[in-house]
């Protein structure tokens, strides 16, 4: 088993700067570190599956929504990943609308804000279906084999593709392909198999019929043994999952699923063949059912829809209190200490940290990390 060291849940540090995060730092004797290199990345993994708890990994499209899930790894001690999506990417490149671009911008600076923080934050790509594979993830590696022979480290730690659109031999026909590009860079590939419902950055699965929301323990097996002979990998099996939140009863959510599969993983294959899966569509799930899955090997959930939600409802509410101030009404000049962008953003970030802080605290991660370790 992998040692892990769980810090006390303190507010160690503040918002006021990183003058006061190092002191803090220092007087805890708690190293700083990066964002975390592939071996780290694994014990991070590893220790999740011997642990039974799981990584909050959060969807941003920007260096703010970025620096809300920092601060709530690092004023909680909390190792944690934070993911971009093709559509996230894009719009973090701002005017050249290229997701590529966007990706390294907002993963260069993690890392530089990550290098200062006591935890590691690992950083992954999400969703990405088949038509834009060489469009995202295929041109990442590249810059990822660019960086590794000028001996730099590498931005991501993983990749996802999103192949459940096709039919499982197709979808681990690319996969396979994918699979031995990142294990020669020791980058983790993320796939999926079964559908997410619902709708998310573009990919709407709405219409999906609900007998491919649930991946067979066959699937399972499958992508064990298309994958575990090439490298480390991930799996985003379904289990009745969907995007977005939803009104309690119009989700049908069987975490059995997942002990079944691995069962069958485990029984073909032995006890070592447990694969570390991802659950997708996590927003909004009962913590019961949360909590059920990290038994079956959930290391990774992803958290989007409320965190954007609680990005956005402070902004919302600091508007409407403040509309005269934000606006010039009737010819007036409003209140400059309003509209200025940082008096919202700042109110956006601390309600999305706090929305991570629970996701953490719902996965059992809360003040786990392996700094020290």
């Amino acid at each position: 088993m992998v040692r892990r060291q769980r810090h006390p849940v303190t507010t160690w540090a503040d918002a006021t700067g990183h003058k006061v995060q190092t002191a803090a730092v220092r007087r805890a004797n708690i190293p700083t570190m990066p964002v975390p290199d592939a071996k780290t990345f694994n014990r991070m993994l590893d220790a999740c599956l011997a642990g039974d708890y799981a990584l909050a990994s959060i969807n941003v499209a920007s260096t703010s929504q970025a620096n809300a899930a920092l601060a709530a790894f690092a004023e909680s001690k909390t190792d944690g990943i934070i993911q971009l999506s093709t559509g996230g990417a894009e719009f973090g490149s701002g005017p050249v609308k290229d997701m590529v671009l966007g990706a390294e911008a907002i993963a260069q600076h993690i890392h530089l804000v990550a290098s200062r923080l006591p935890v590691y934050v690992a950083i992954t790509t999400d969703h990405c279906v088949p038509a834009k594979v060489d469009k995202f993830v295929r041109p990442l590696l590249a810059l990822a084999r660019d960086r590794k022979a000028k001996g730099l480290p590498l931005l991501f730690n993983g990749h996802m593709f999103d192949g459940s659109e096709l039919p499982l031999k197709e979808n681990l026909a690319i996969a396979t392909g994918l699979a031995k590009e990142c294990a020669e860079l020791g980058i983790v590939l993320e796939v999926e198999t079964g559908v997410v419902g619902g709708e998310e950055d573009g990919i709407d699965n709405t219409g999906v019929g609900k007998e491919k929301l649930y991946t067979t323990p066959e699937d399972m097996v499958a992508v064990y043994e298309a994958l575990s002979p090439i490298g480390r990998f991930t799996l985003a099996a379904t289990f009745g999952n969907v995007h977005g939140v939803y009104k309690p009863g119009n989700v049908k959510l069987k975490p059995t699923i997942l002990r079944d599969g691995q069962d069958a993983v485990v029984a073909k294959h032995g006890p070592s063949a447990k694969m570390p899966l991802v659950f997708h569509g996590g927003s909004g799930t009962p913590l019961h059912e949360i909590q059920e899955t990290l038994a079956y090997g959930v290391v990774k959930m992803n958290v989007d829809t409320d965190c954007q939600y609680a990005y956005t409802r402070p902004i919302a509410d600091h508007v409407f209190t403040n509309y005269s101030g934000v606006l010039r009404v009737d010819g007036e000049m409003g209140d400059k200490k309003t509209y200025d962008p940082r008096s919202y953003l700042k109110k956006a970030e601390a309600s999305m940290k706090a929305r991570v802080l629970q996701a953490c605290e719902e996965l059992k991660s809360l003040g786990v990390s392996l700094c020290g370790a």
